[in-house]
């Protein structure tokens, strides 16, 4: 598995040991997991909290990963990636010409409310895309048979980190979380305003816990940049938070088991706790809008404001939308990856597996794939450009080197857009 974040890593780990029955049944599959190297790579403290692991951990160059495919011999390769990283790979596995080649998964890791036929083009050639629910299903192939791309890939399954106790309401126990998402809204007055609903609830209903849920701490990035950290924002609040209102990290999961109703704005966690029955709200004080993402939930029954919030009212969600969602708590989602296990099972079994044909060739996009190759240092037939292949690992002091010269590199660039970008915009706007 490759994955190139922490939510990336948890939808990649976890949908591995989800069809890893299909590789050799009767034995555990071992997994192998691999982090690529990049600008979200997850550090330790992420990948701890996501509490989702692996037989093995490496930090790899798109390069390296695929000579360890070469060399290594996999039988199933996820690709938990960006659209554009996993067409690189695609066409980089493609151009090694193996023998017996492992079988292609890839997906999306929540809630897939823009870049549709962008992120799903990149994403044909592997043998599997995964489809997070039978509405997910629909639409993929619609974008494949749209452009006359074969559709046989796409797979209904589910967000495989669904799960948990049901929802029961404690006496005596009466929490709030709101959360958060990196770049949903991207605005600091957007965020504040949210930050301020938030604090405001709190005050409000005194003897109520009001949780913010923290993707990620500062200098940590996730799937997407967060320039504008809660944490930073909560510091500048006027009046500052109330006592009963904390910054929460941690599992998702674990944030749910205390939580009696989840607000945000368009996160996959929504998902997670509709799963669980927890009460859910989608807010609307922004709009409704494609940007947001909150559009996703039009029909839920779920979309609301702060004002209604703070009054009291509790959304009920529409049944038969979670059903399409594929979180319907019916005892259903046990089976939600049965066609997946079967899919792959069905091309393992087979003598030899076709060449991988992506949608996008020199032929049919030749000013575009080139230069989503060229990022990966992958050459127009996926080949690698001249000085692309790395030497081997450094070991000894000469790898204690390389390895802190990456960390304060990584930070570095972290620091600079978290608060280096965004003061130089604002001199931009006076």
């Amino acid at each position: 598995m490759l994955a190139d974040s922490d939510t990336r890593w948890k939808w990649g780990a976890l949908t591995a040991r989800r069809i890893a029955a299909a590789d050799h049944p009767g034995r555990p599959a071992e997994t192998a997991g691999f982090l690529l190297r990049g600008r979200a790579t997850p550090t330790a403290r992420q990948l701890a909290e996501v509490g989702v692991g692996t037989d093995s951990v490496r930090e790899v160059t798109g390069a390296q990963f695929l000579r360890a495919i070469r060399d290594e011999g996999y039988d199933v390769v996820v690709l938990a990636l960006v659209g554009g990283a996993v067409q690189a790979m695609l066409h980089g596995i493609a151009a090694l010409r193996l023998p017996r080649r492992p079988v292609l998964v890839t997906g999306y890791v929540g809630v897939v409310y823009e870049k549709l036929a962008d992120g799903l083009l990149l994403r044909h050639g592997a043998d599997v895309v995964l489809a997070n629910s039978r509405h997910d299903a629909d639409r993929f192939r619609a974008v494949y048979e749209g452009v006359g791309a074969d559709a046989s890939a796409v797979t209904e399954a589910a967000l495989p980190f669904l799960g948990g106790a049901p929802y029961e309401r404690r006496e005596g126990r009466d929490t709030v979380v709101f959360a958060v998402q990196p770049s949903v809204p991207e605005s600091r007055a957007d965020r504040m305003y949210l930050l301020d609903r938030l604090a405001g609830h709190a005050r409000l209903h005194p003897s109520r816990e009001v949780l913010l849920k923290l993707r990620s701490r500062p200098g940590e990035h996730t799937t997407h940049l967060e320039e504008l950290p809660y944490q930073r924002l909560a510091e500048r609040l006027p009046g500052g938070l109330p006592p009963n209102l904390s910054l929460v990290y941690g599992h998702m999961g674990e944030v749910l088991d205390r939580t009696d109703l989840l607000v945000t704005v368009s996160s996959t966690a929504a998902l997670e706790a509709l799963h669980r029955r927890v009460p859910t709200a989608i807010l609307t004080d922004l709009g409704v809008r494609e940007a947001l993402g909150n559009h996703h939930f039009l029909g839920s029954g779920l979309l609301t404001s702060w004002d209604r919030l703070d009054a009291g009212h509790r959304p009920e969600p529409d049944e038969e939308w979670l059903a399409r969602q594929g979180v319907a708590a019916d005892g259903t989602y046990e089976k939600a990856f049965d066609a997946a296990r079967e899919r792959v099972a069905g091309l393992l079994r087979q003598p030899e597996l076709p060449p991988v044909a992506p949608y996008y060739t020199p032929a049919t996009a030749p000013g575009y794939l080139p230069g989503i190759l060229a990022r990966h240092r992958l050459a127009a037939d996926g080949g690698p450009l001249p000085g692309a292949a790395p030497a081997d690992e450094p070991t000894g002091l000469h790898r204690v080197l390389r390895d802190a010269v990456r960390g304060v590199a990584r930070g570095a660039y972290r620091h600079g857009v978290q608060r280096v970008a965004p003061v130089i915009r604002r001199m931009g706007e006076l």
